[in-house]
Formats: structure tokens, sequence, C-alpha cells
């Protein structure tokens, strides 16, 4: 998926690439029967799906009892919503639609952790930041370097108490979940304006009966 506001990454995770009906004789390009890969390295969802599952990991083993059930449920949705990025932009290559059931699942890994994340700050009567707040507009300047990695985070997480780590984490999550949003409606979009690798198959048959090369 492809938008220019996300550094030519997201909201167009693995684009089909495609190009009106081909004339034999207009110079334009075939439509091709797979389209070309995306990376998911680059998915800047991505690189915000993994901070989150690295700061979580820190998080859960640190702040929660060692025994306490919740760690193995934080880092397992943490792990979803990274690893369903990456096999969704994996598939992209051959199913529009598994890419987009995959990319909602991490969506909704990640809205589980940032539940847990809540319920841990409420449980302990600890302030969860306004969306306005001067530490979460902090955050949210973290947010725009590129690439996301944890070390723009390290600092923070590793010498400040579970509150600020926790908001942190729900900060990553909202601008993670915004990012898979978008992707979504582009992925849908496409799917309804170009249609799976079935109607690509049949358009390039045509292609080909017509004179075409695929």
């Amino acid at each position: 998926m492809k938008k220019k506001e996300m550094n030519g990454n997201e909201g167009r995770n693995g684009k089909d690439g495609q190009s009106p009906s081909h004339d034999a004789h207009s110079g334009e390009e075939p439509e091709r029967l797979l389209p070309p890969r995306g990376d998911y390295q680059t998915l800047l969802s991505f690189q915000k799906a993994e901070v989150v599952y690295d700061i979580t990991f820190r998080f859960a083993h640190k702040f929660l009892a060692y025994n306490d059930r919740t760690i193995d449920q934080m880092i397992q949705a943490a792990r979803s919503g990274k690893k369903n990025i990456l096999e969704g932009s994996k598939a992209a290559l051959t199913s529009k639609e598994t890419e987009i059931k995959l990319t909602n699942v991490a969506r909704a890994s990640l809205e589980e952790l940032l539940d847990d994340y809540r319920d841990y700050l409420r449980a302990r009567d600890l302030a969860i930041w306004d969306k306005d707040s001067k530490e979460a507009l902090y955050v949210r300047g973290l947010g725009r370097r590129k690439p996301q990695t944890y070390e723009v985070y390290r600092a923070f997480v590793e010498t400040r108490p579970a509150e600020v780590v926790a908001n942190i984490a729900i900060c990553l999550i909202h601008q993670t979940n915004y990012l898979l949003d978008q992707q979504l409606h582009r992925l849908e979009q496409d799917f309804v304006e170009q249609g799976g690798l079935r109607e690509r198959m049949t358009r390039v048959r045509l292609q080909y009966r017509s004179g075409g090369k695929p």
C-alpha cells in the first residue's frame, strides 16, 4: 500500500500497479499478472508495530508479576499486530483478499493490546494522557522520526516508571492503528476498482488473445 503522506509506503502495501486495457499498438505497458510485492520493512505501520512489540516485551517483564497471565497475552497481541502486517504485505503478491484479512487481524490485535495498557493504568489509578497533553504531543513528535525503531524510545522506556512507559505505548498504538486504518481503506478501494488475482488472470488472458503480451 502506498500513500504520499506516509513516505511512499503506507496506504498501498503491494499496489497492483495496473494499467488500462492494453492496445498492442498503443505503446502502453500491459497489465502484469502478479503485481510487485511491497517491502513490509519500509511500511511505517510495520516499523511502529515492531516498536510497540519491543516496548511491550520489556514492559510486561519489568512491571508485571512473573506469574501474571497478562504478560503472555500482551506480548502475543503485540506480536500478532506486527506479524500480521508482515504476512499481509507478503500475501499481497497473490491475494488482495488475504492482505485485507491479515491487516484487519493486525488492527484487532493492537486494539486488544491498547485495552490491556488502559486496564493497567486504570486499575492502579494511574493517569492516562490526554491526546493533546504536552507528554502525548512530545511522543507524537518522536513518532515523526524516520525510520521508526526502538532506539528512538529506548532512553524513555528503560528509565521512566510504568505509568510513562504505558502511555508511550498507548500513543504509539494509536499512531499504528491510524496508519492501518488508512491501509485498509486503500486496500479495499483497490480491490473494488481492480479486483483480485482471478480478475487479473482474466484480463491478462484477454490481452494475450488480442495481441498484447502480459
